[in-house]
């Protein structure tokens, strides 16, 4: 039976050290501040966004939260991007994607201050990444990093296979991991939608990653005995036995995993807890900058 990777466990010590670094910068007279930026009123953004702020609350941060009209122009967004980039308060500046669609995406980002570009999206930060220089790590790889370590899990030589290649899980995911860093040094191998037999990849895994936004697709048949299993997606299945009529899931059929696996993160629970809190942490990191 797998041994759970808690998320909240190791998210709640990381915002404990978290706290206590702000509470010492506070003394010299600094306190990281996020401004989080939401455009119209999708459900899941406003509840993740909400989410961010009492984080930010928690940790004794300062938190800025700018919530728009669904027919914000993509000028008046770049022009509030600007005023952010320019505010002394703020250390960390995050857009909630995604954008309507008469906004360009990439613009957006590419405004961000490198700086202050707390998610790791800006093309300076991903060069920067890809070069090993010091930089912000995007939230949800580096929350996955920090898993695997808190629960003694080496990528030394192992072979990873990750299911999903998005420009916020995947790729720089991939990098991360067969770079020649304590959190690296591995095999890896990307599967995607044009992969052909896929449970052939996933079953050489020491290591697999589900990303791909498809609920409940890895099944026990396509995981190696004993393989650590890290699940990134969160899916909502109709389900008329809860009372919001449906339920959360991930990318791994949970159950029957566990019966394979040597250690698996849960949905909810797992990964997701850890994104907001590396969060955190770059705002944490750009802010100490304004110390140095």
């Amino acid at each position: 039976m797998a041994i759970i990777i808690d998320g909240k466990k190791v998210a709640a010590d990381l915002r404990e050290k978290l706290a206590a670094k702000v509470a010492d910068m506070k003394k010299s007279g600094v306190t990281p501040g996020l401004a989080v930026v939401l455009i119209g009123d999708d459900p899941a953004s406003r509840s993740y966004v909400s989410a961010k702020e009492k984080s930010c609350h928690d940790l004794g941060m300062y938190s800025r939260d700018i919530r728009l009209p669904q027919e914000t122009s993509e000028g008046d967004l770049l022009a509030l991007i600007k005023e952010l980039n320019q505010d002394e308060e703020i250390d960390g500046i995050l857009v909630q994607l995604p954008l309507p669609s008469h906004i360009n995406e990439s613009n957006i980002i590419v405004a961000i201050d490198p700086s202050k570009d707390v998610d790791g999206f800006h093309p300076m930060s991903v060069g920067r990444m890809i070069l090993e220089q010091d930089t912000f790590l995007p939230c949800t790889p580096h929350g996955i990093l920090k898993l695997l370590e808190y629960s003694h899990i080496s990528t030394k030589g192992k072979k990873v296979v990750i299911v999903g290649r998005s420009n916020i899980v995947g790729k720089p995911l991939t990098n991360l991991l067969f770079q020649k860093k304590e959190w690296g040094n591995a095999t890896v191998t990307v599967c995607h939608t044009a992969t052909e037999n896929l449970k052939e990849e996933t079953l050489q895994a020491d290591i697999l990653i589900a990303a791909a936004g498809r609920p409940e697709m890895i099944t026990s048949d396509m995981i190696k005995q004993d393989a650590v299993v890290i699940d990134v997606g969160v899916n909502r299945v109709n389900d008329s036995s809860k009372k919001r009529g449906y339920r959360l899931v991930g990318d791994v059929a949970f159950d029957e995993a566990c019966e394979k696996a040597s250690y698996i993160t849960p949905v909810p629970g797992g990964v997701g807890p850890m994104t907001i809190t590396m969060l955190l942490f770059n705002t944490v990191q750009s802010a100490e900058a304004r110390l140095s």
